[in-house]
């Protein structure tokens, strides 16, 4: 597997006109986290057209599933269909590691989450990135320790925020 490049994979979704919310834990370090992540996880849109593009995009970074065994390989077909068919998938592609989620736990919907995601520019690249509470709601849905963990850090950041705009009161 290649070094860690989301920036690069970012740049293909982007290139390609993929419908997506960038979500996990590089999400989370825009919004100020100070946890380190090794992968890439994205919301994206399940309209055919948007998995047509998704599938060029996943071509286009050479993905294949993510295995235990990194040297192990089972073919597959990652076209719109596929996409179709499962809500998330784990993949390893040419700038590391790739988690698509269809419809994470936590958010009603693609659409609702996209509706309250955030604009942000990353190294020049303009991405829309999941709400504060909305990886907050993951996070508790989600429910491994590692995400609670996350969570903690994540709501204090929310806090900490709403100190700095004044709209909230010290504790």
């Amino acid at each position: 597997m290649k070094a860690f490049d989301p920036l690069g994979a970012l740049e293909v979704l982007l290139d390609h006109e993929v419908d997506f919310v960038l979500i996990g834990g590089l999400a989370a370090r825009l919004h100020g986290s100070p946890t380190v992540t090794d992968d890439l996880d994205i919301c994206h849109d399940k309209q055919r057209a948007n998995l047509e593009r998704l599938a060029a995009a996943l071509a286009r970074m050479e993905a294949r599933l993510r295995l235990p065994d990194p040297d192990e390989v089972v073919p597959a077909v990652l076209d719109d269909r596929m996409l179709a068919a499962v809500d998330s998938m784990t993949l390893v592609t040419d700038f590391g590691p790739l988690d698509l989620l269809g419809a994470p736990a936590g958010v009603e919907s693609y659409a609702e989450l996209a509706r309250r995601s955030i604009t942000m520019k990353l190294d020049g690249l303009t991405i829309k990135v999941a709400s504060l509470d909305d990886l907050m709601a993951m996070k508790k849905a989600a429910g491994r320790r590692k995400d609670l963990i996350e969570l903690e850090i994540l709501a204090a950041l929310k806090e900490e925020i709403g100190r700095s705009d004044g709209s909230q009161e010290p504790a």
